[in-house]
């Protein structure tokens, strides 16, 4: 096995169909967005669809950005979508299963989730061999929110008295203004500190997280950089991805995202200063992701010279004084 066969590249493909290519105890964090299985898109709909209206629209979605696709409600409109959420759970174990033996003993695992599915994620990881250490919470700046009034939906039923009862009400849910995140870690011998000093993974770089003086909590406020270019639906902001990697990891060492999608978290390694492993299945997202991380390390490499050149130039001047 070539040792850096898969180290800072992002692969095209099923990710369940390499992953046991990588090197055993070598994947120091695993981070990863991965499909939430709520019928998002195509590529997020992980259970067998009996229902053609699935991924279509309605009037009311027509030109919305956030809901561009008809979903399944929760109730469901036939009786095998009863099974959607114990689906989703078997297909994230076909993977979970893999990445456990990948990962040093203490190693972190940070999983993004759906609100409404992250409890089979939850389970599937448990059921691979991993710990669950916490739920963290990534508030966003905004949240998309459509919910219909009950009123107007009786009003076109000619249910005048109704309208009026229920007037106010509303069908849906609270705006979705975050999203949850599991942290799992893979369990290990003896304590904490002797792992930390065998594995070099287990602890919290404390001092270098903290968020204007104050130390981190488990409910994270990260928002996209200004001139941060959005190419994925489920895209994540680079720094909130930068922020858990210098949590858990040391320069150097590896992450791994199975579901790495546009790259941002590739992109957040190199950033950092981290090696990184990546997959994407969708073609199109590969070919964008290798070339975000380009850009990235041309970005890094840029700014690397320029702190250089003025250490250099600050050694140069104190020899002079």
């Amino acid at each position: 096995m070539n040792k850096d066969k898969f180290i800072d590249k992002i692969l095209q493909g099923d990710c369940r169909k390499q992953l046991s290519q990588i090197e055993k105890n070598s994947i120091h964090l695993l981070l990863s967005d991965i499909p939430y299985g709520i019928s998002l898109d195509e590529w997020d709909v992980l259970h067998n669809n009996t229902n053609s209206a699935l991924l279509g629209k309605s009037p009311a979605q027509e030109g919305k950005s956030g809901f561009k696709r008809r979903g399944k409600p929760i109730n469901g409109w036939s009786s095998s979508d009863k099974n959607i959420g114990k689906e989703y759970q078997d297909w994230v174990l076909t993977w979970s299963k893999s990445v456990y033996p990948l990962l040093k003993e203490g190693s972190s695992v940070f999983i993004f989730g759906a609100r409404r599915t992250l409890h089979r994620v939850i389970n599937a990881f448990e059921d691979s061999g991993f710990l669950l250490k916490d739920v963290l919470a990534w508030k966003k700046d905004s949240a998309h929110h459509i919910a219909q009034r009950l009123s107007g939906v009786y009003e076109k039923r000619g249910l005048k008295e109704d309208a009026e009862k229920w007037n106010g009400w509303r069908l849906g849910n609270l705006a979705p203004i975050y999203e949850p995140i599991a942290w799992f870690f893979k369990p290990y011998d003896y304590t904490i500190a002797d792992n930390v000093l065998e594995n070099e993974v287990g602890a919290m770089n404390i001092d270098n997280s903290k968020i204007n003086g104050v130390s981190p909590t488990n409910l994270l406020e990260f928002s996209f950089g200004e001139n941060e270019v959005r190419v994925h639906e489920a895209q994540k902001p680079v720094s909130l991805l930068k922020y858990l990697i210098g949590l858990t990891t040391r320069e150097g060492q590896i992450v791994l995202d199975p579901f790495i999608g546009s790259g941002s978290t590739a992109v957040a390694a190199k950033l950092m200063n981290r090696k990184f492993i990546g997959f994407e299945i969708d073609e199109k997202y590969a070919k964008i992701a290798n070339q975000r991380v380009e850009n990235a390390v041309d970005l890094f490499s840029f700014k690397q010279r320029i702190e250089d050149q003025n250490f250099h130039i600050s050694k140069v001047k104190n020899r002079t004084k």
